[in-house]
């Protein structure tokens, strides 16, 4: 089993668990929004590197369990073939969130939906753009300090055609 079937198996599994369970611990019901830093990362043959990515996020929680979310994401600068080259991305994305609370405060997330990417790269002094829609999804844990502010941490995937961006990022929600 792939990396991409683990990780979509483990997303389903997450949301359907969500769905299933009592929720121990109500998440708000309403907007949020927050922001979101960390390391983004490719390893798809010449393109092998990470670089500081960031994300900005808004969303309405809708259920104690479910929600939906947009956000931009930056994913940096990664360079290919010892430097030679470099790829920068950024996209839009739309998901659903499943949450599954382990405690009052403390619980677990799974989104899944769609981003509109957009990808410029660049080699000696030859430039090359492209973009597209594809899938994306993710798992994240939350910790919930107050009724209105959360620290979360998530791993998430955006497919880009044939090349997938990892986004291991930790994150400050803020409820309204």
């Amino acid at each position: 089993m792939n990396k991409t079937n683990i990780l979509t198996s483990s997303v389903l599994a997450l949301a359907l668990g969500a769905f299933a369970f009592g929720a121990q611990a109500a998440e708000p019901i309403g907007f949020y929004a927050g922001a979101g830093v960390g390391q983004s990362m490719v390893d798809e043959g010449a393109l092998d590197d990470e670089d500081t990515g960031y994300q900005v996020f808004g969303g309405y929680q809708f259920h104690p369990n479910w929600g939906v979310e947009v956000a931009y994401t930056d994913f940096g600068e990664v360079d290919a073939a010892g430097g030679l080259a470099s790829l920068e991305a950024d996209t839009v994305s739309a998901v659903m969130v499943g949450t599954l609370p382990f405690t009052d405060r403390f619980s677990g997330y799974a989104k899944a939906g769609f981003h509109s990417w957009d990808a410029d790269a660049r080699a000696g002094g030859l430039r090359a753009s492209d973009d597209g829609t594809d899938p994306t999804y993710g798992l994240g844990l939350q910790y919930r300090f107050t009724d209105n502010v959360a620290l979360r941490g998530e791993y998430s995937r955006f497919e880009m055609d044939d090349v997938d961006v990892d986004l291991a990022q930790v994150q400050v929600r803020f409820d309204f």
